[in-house]
């Protein structure tokens, strides 16, 4: 007897590394280690199956994050525009093929040939007006396009009509200013400012009460304050001051890790847009995206399996909606801290979810 109990202590080792990887131990063990700031959701076949957020929403008054924090969502904004133009492509009002003067015969961009697909994709060819590469390019000369007020006509005008760098098609580039006349093209073919059709058309709906646009002068209960570290000496300060309604169409919005959760599924499960504009949406073209998100194959333990994946930043504002497709999984990551790599959380989050393994 002496001798079996000894055998099976000196196998426990190997058998208990052999054991699936428990979610919640893995994400908070990542968490810990990564020193990661926001919520983590993960929901399998319509069920929730791990909920949490952590560290701080306010430092500076010690405000915890919670389920309920919001957050600046960045590029994400991005999928809820790319949604909203299939929905008036599915309506007959849009035509992918068509071009931007079709919508905006006043447009007066070198790009005016570009098409609403060429748009949605990013390879329209037209300039992109984000030129800050870096932070410290940021703390030394600020972020001119974001740190004084304009309109959205201001936005088209003066970021996003500039010069036609690629033939349209043929270059991937990715460049908020696709977004920012795929908004103007959506308020001129809704009859409604973009706010309005979001709130109408996604927001309503799905009863997505802790979502919508940002603005500077308004105060926003239970938003998350935003942080990044310098890349000199490493230090955690706040956000740059910017007018976040400058982002517009392109990433001006923000919600919570719940609502996400909810707009992932209407979108995903054919409940926004009919399945051919899902089919179209989700094609993957240059550089894998296709129509305001990633989609591609990751082989997840010898298997592939399909992956539409949305990231979002601005400066210390990150976001992650990710989604696998044929396991129903998605995992919503929101946070506040730029310090965190959210490419490989949100990545090894989904395999530990299929296959109980955090591989690398």
């Amino acid at each position: 007897m002496r001798q079996w109990i000894l055998c099976w202590l000196a196998l426990w080792p190997a058998f208990a590394l052999a054991q699936p990887v428990d979610t919640a131990a893995f994400v908070e063990s990542y968490a810990r280690e990564h020193a990661f700031s926001g919520t983590v959701l993960v929901e399998r076949n319509g069920r929730v199956e791990y909920e949490r957020s952590f560290d701080m929403a306010d430092r500076a008054f010690a405000v915890a994050n919670t389920p309920d924090t919001r957050y600046w969502i960045a590029s994400i904004t991005k999928l809820f525009t790319a949604t909203l133009v299939m929905q008036l492509v599915d309506e007959g009002l849009v035509d992918l093929d068509a071009p931007i003067r079709a919508y905006l015969p006043d447009y007066a961009g070198e790009g005016r040939e570009a098409t609403v697909r060429q748009l949605l994709n990013h390879t329209s060819g037209i300039a992109n007006f984000d030129t800050v590469a870096d932070a410290a390019t940021a703390l030394r000369d600020g972020i001119p396009a974001y740190q004084l007020p304009h309109t959205s006509d201001d936005l088209l005008r003066r970021y996003a009509s500039g010069k036609l760098l690629h033939a349209p098609g043929t270059t991937f580039d990715y460049n908020n200013g696709d977004y920012v006349i795929l908004g103007k093209i959506i308020e001129r073919v809704a009859g409604l400012p973009f706010e309005q059709a979001l709130s109408r058309r996604i927001l309503e709906p799905l009863k997505l009460a802790d979502t919508g646009m940002l603005r500077q002068g308004e105060i926003l209960p239970r938003l998350a304050k935003t942080y990044f570290v310098r890349e000199d000496d490493g230090t955690l300060v706040n956000d740059l001051p910017v007018y976040p309604e400058n982002w517009y169409a392109a990433g001006g919005m923000y919600s919570t890790a719940r609502d996400l959760r909810v707009f992932a599924d209407a979108l995903y499960g054919g409940r926004l847009i009919g399945k051919q504009g899902l089919k179209s949406m989700l094609a993957p073209g240059l550089d894998d995206y296709g129509f305001g998100v990633w989609s591609y194959e990751s082989k997840i333990a010898g298997k592939p399996h399909r992956v539409a994946k949305r990231p979002g930043r601005i400066m210390g504002a990150q976001a992650q909606l990710y989604r696998l497709l044929d396991d129903e999984v998605t995992v919503v990551i929101l946070a506040n801290v730029g310090n965190v790599d959210l490419d490989e959380f949100v990545a090894r989050i989904g395999r530990v979810v299929v296959s109980g393994k955090p591989e690398r």
